[in-house]
């Protein structure tokens, strides 16, 4: 065990160095919610440097001594593969999420894969999906054996669910779809709902970026088949490194996503599919289980109060916020804003300049990406709305542990651009 002593010592010293160079939060406990133990951050007063689209050193500050009592008990366990902290964790996420199910795995990619895979999509099937997302979500089609279709977005930037009712109406070899919720914004999922009754659709929900989130009181991932959750280190729930789970209603699904992630296992060296090796490892889900998810609701509350001040602050008519729909409730994971595409280059130089980070999400879209040429794919209509908003997309800083004076900072900045 020396070399858990050895990586415990160096984490130690890393978390008593932030805490003696930053003027960092402390936590509290409170009661609220559906977990009785939430830990909430005083966040810090000051700026202590450039303002980051994410800051894990504050975040580590606020939570590396749990992380730490999470890696000494999965050490001392003994067991660090598909173990007991995979399924508490398993089962403390399928309670936060009112699933029926949750299905721990490698990464957000693999999540959509497996279940692609569980719900035995066809090998050439086509497969309905959005054009503006992060790569993952069409590599995971191409890898089951789909084709991906690809049909425009609408002004949130989710998948415009009339022109799918639309290309559904007439194309009956289109068996799935793999809808994302973009930017942590929920999809009307009353409409997507319904389309997915009238065109006997298996949908798989993308919600890497928004757990949490919900559309008329209902959580996202509990309309479609299936649907999956990234635990990359930027998502609103995210591990120290790569990580992924499947989530569901239908527990019938549960042992073949389980068997399907552990090599098509259904007992020890017994394979009755073809599956992959994509386990969540037990140091994720320890660290995940005890560090993260409790703190989960609040880091939510969070990002919501820094999205209402950012609404309602940010003024300049050349900067446009791209919203969630009228009844959903986003968890932004990022916050997305829109100028003209001519002045993009111009706008990030001008926040860089007054040290605030940005980002694009996502700057070339899915179908002109050169990785798709040696496959087949399908685009539907033009796609205006989505090379738009790819030409003209802008994240701000949207993070739990923004100081106030930080957000008023951003807000400024942007109100100061002269455009």
């Amino acid at each position: 065990m020396g070399w858990l002593a050895r990586m415990l010592a160096t984490l130690s010293r890393a978390l008593l160095m932030s805490r003696s160079i930053l003027r960092l939060p402390e936590h509290s406990r409170f009661a609220g919610g559906r977990n009785d133990l939430l830990l909430a951050p005083r966040y810090c007063t000051v700026n202590v440097g450039p303002i980051l689209l994410n800051d894990f050193k504050r975040q580590w500050d606020d939570t590396g001594t749990d992380v730490l009592a999470a890696v000494s008990r999965v050490g001392a366990s003994g067991w660090y593969v598909l173990g007991d902290s995979v399924r508490k964790f398993e089962a403390n996420l399928e309670a936060f999420l009112g699933a029926g199910f949750c299905t721990g795995c490698a990464s957000g990619l693999d999540a959509i894969e497996l279940a692609l895979r569980a719900l035995e999509l066809s090998p050439g099937a086509r497969v309905l999906t959005t054009p503006l997302s992060a790569f993952a979500t069409t590599l995971a089609i191409v890898r089951a054996g789909g084709v991906p279709v690809f049909v425009d977005v609408d002004a949130s930037g989710n998948l415009d669910l009339e022109l799918c009712d639309a290309l559904l109406a007439t194309r009956a070899d289109i068996t799935a779809m793999v809808p994302v919720h973009l930017y942590g914004h929920p999809l009307a999922l009353d409409r997507l709902k319904q389309l997915s009754e009238r065109h006997r659709l298996h949908v798989v929900e993308d919600c890497a970026q928004a757990i949490g989130a919900s559309y008329g009181g209902q959580a996202v991932g509990t309309v479609g088949s299936l649907a999956a959750l990234s635990f990359y280190p930027t998502k609103n729930l995210g591990a120290m490194g790569d990580g992924g789970g499947g989530i569901g209603i239908d527990t019938s699904l549960k042992s073949v996503c389980a068997s399907l992630r552990n090599y098509g296992q259904s007992a020890r060296y017994v394979h009755d599919r073809l599956g992959l090796n994509s386990r969540l490892d037990e140091l994720h889900a320890a660290i995940l289980g005890s560090a993260f998810l409790p703190r989960l609701a609040h880091w939510t509350q969070r990002r919501r109060e820094i999205a209402t001040r950012y609404c309602s602050g940010i003024t300049h008519q050349a900067v446009r916020v791209l919203l969630p729909p009228t009844g959903g409730s986003s968890v932004w994971h990022l916050f997305p804003v829109c100028v003209a595409a001519a002045q993009r280059d111009a706008f990030q130089a001008h926040l860089e300049q007054r040290g605030v980070q940005t980002g694009i999400h996502y700057p070339k879209l899915i179908p002109d990406q050169a990785a798709l040429r040696a496959v087949a794919y399908e685009v539907h209509g033009s796609l205006d709305n989505a090379r738009t908003i790819a030409g003209s997309q802008v994240s701000l800083p949207i993070h739990p542990y923004l100081a106030d004076a930080e957000i008023d900072y951003v807000i400024r900045a942007v109100n100061d651009w002269q455009s």
